[in-house]
């Protein structure tokens, strides 16, 4: 058994080796790639799918009077519609820290604050291509309106402590790539 080494914890050992790989879709959204692979012990994997995406980004954006800033959105997968951190793509040419505040401004209106990267996890290693950048935003105030874009319809709500701790434990963030940083949050501030 190997050792365990902190600074090992995310490597390429057991990488596969891709033989051949095909695009079936490509839309902005969305790219699937199918990927004949060679798995370490020389077994061939006929059927290997990717689905590729940019790399996104999420905020826990809190006031300067400690109020969450969440979004209220239905969500056509779920059918439901959820509490969630802003968050979104990062676009070409931007990096991610910039594209956390461009999307939190968009999409709720606040900005300002200090800024730092959380953590940095992905939704599904095992088929999808990208991370999540999840920052932390302390002191935002309220800048300017929202500018959604054209499918977007969301509303902009202010939690307590109190409120989002009570999601959290209550299952109630179902996006795990929200419910996550918020876990982490809460868990370095011993606020559980």
């Amino acid at each position: 058994m190997k050792e365990f080494d902190i600074e090992d914890a995310i490597n390429e050992d057991g990488r596969w080796e891709t033989i051949s790989s095909e695009y079936l879709f490509r839309r902005p959204w969305l790219t699937v790639r199918h990927d004949k692979v060679r798995l370490p012990d020389g077994r061939i994997n006929p059927e290997f799918y990717v689905l590729e995406y940019p790399d996104w980004v999420n905020i826990i954006a809190i006031t300067a009077d400690g109020e969450f800033v969440m979004e209220r959105q239905y969500r056509h997968g779920l059918d439901k519609t959820c509490y969630e951190l802003a968050a979104g793509v990062v676009e070409d040419g931007e990096t991610p820290l910039e594209a956390a505040r461009r999307e939190l401004e968009e999409e709720t209106g606040y900005g300002g604050g200090e800024w730092k990267e959380l953590m940095l996890i992905s939704g599904n290693p095992s088929t999808t291509s990208n991370l999540t950048h999840c920052f932390l935003a302390v002191g935002v105030e309220k800048v300017s309106a929202q500018h959604l874009d054209s499918t977007e319809d969301l509303s902009v709500c202010l939690l307590a402590l109190d409120q989002v701790r009570q999601l959290l434990v209550s299952d109630k963030i179902r996006q795990s790539l929200m419910a996550a940083p918020l876990w982490k949050y809460f868990a370095e501030n011993r606020l559980l």
